[in-house]
């Protein structure tokens, strides 16, 4: 079941979030956080995959500090748009957002809340880790990481990135790995930036999504919902 909430943020932002939930009581909560093409067709659909897993999940719509509903297609005009709205997009007000987000969960469910973001939402899992309370993150290809790796994790995190990602270099990666040997850093072979888009051929790469799942499955399996 699927539903649009609102949130406030604690310095008062009114936000939509997309909630989708799983079909009995969850086993833990999920915060999901977006690309930089809003909460589109494809976040909801992740968005419902993992509550199909047996989590509460919410996706907050964190452009709505700038414009209201963005739902951005991988085509032409939604990267002409994407790339100008990035760039006034704020991480300490969007970790406002996700905290509203983890905010709301708590008041739905008592169980473990964590967070799995992707592209922008990737970098969002690594910053909310690194300096809001949660219990445990994913962060997929997520860009402004190795600008970040002064921050520390306070929870179990992992990440995933493109072993041909042309946005993320392998030094850029590299430099995580060396900063935080204790962080798991999943690298595809061949699979570019994105790799998860089902929807953008240009960017899906099967193999490399299914099995990044399955380790995303099991890590939130470990620390979301063991008992």
């Amino acid at each position: 079941m699927s539903e649009w909430v609102k949130l406030t943020a604690s310095d008062g932002v009114e936000l939509s979030a997309y909630v989708s939930r799983p079909a009995g009581e969850p086993k833990g909560a999920l915060v999901v956080v977006q690309e930089i093409f809003g909460v589109n067709d494809h976040i909801r659909a992740v968005t419902d995959e993992w509550a199909a897993e047996g989590y509460l999940c919410i996706a907050p719509a964190i452009f709505d500090r700038i414009e209201k509903d963005v739902f951005l297609n991988y085509d032409e005009a939604g990267w002409a748009k994407a790339g100008p709205l990035y760039q006034k997009l704020d991480i300490a007000k969007s970790l406002l957002d996700v905290e509203a987000a983890v905010a709301w969960l708590r008041g739905q469910a008592d169980v473990k809340v964590g967070i799995v973001g992707y592209c922008y939402g990737g970098s969002m899992a690594w910053v909310t880790s690194c300096r809001s309370k949660i219990d445990a993150a994913v962060g997929y290809y997520g860009g402004l990481i190795p600008t970040l790796v002064q921050e520390t994790p306070r929870n179990p995190i992992i990440l995933h990135f493109g072993g041909a990602d042309t946005h993320i270099s392998a030094e850029a990666i590299a430099k995580i790995q060396l900063a935080h040997p204790e962080v798991p850093v999943f690298l595809y072979p061949g699979a570019g930036h994105a790799f998860n888009r089902k929807p953008d051929p240009s960017s899906y790469v099967a193999d490399a999504a299914d099995l990044a799942k399955r380790r995303s499955v099991l890590f939130f399996e470990e620390h979301l919902a063991a008992k």
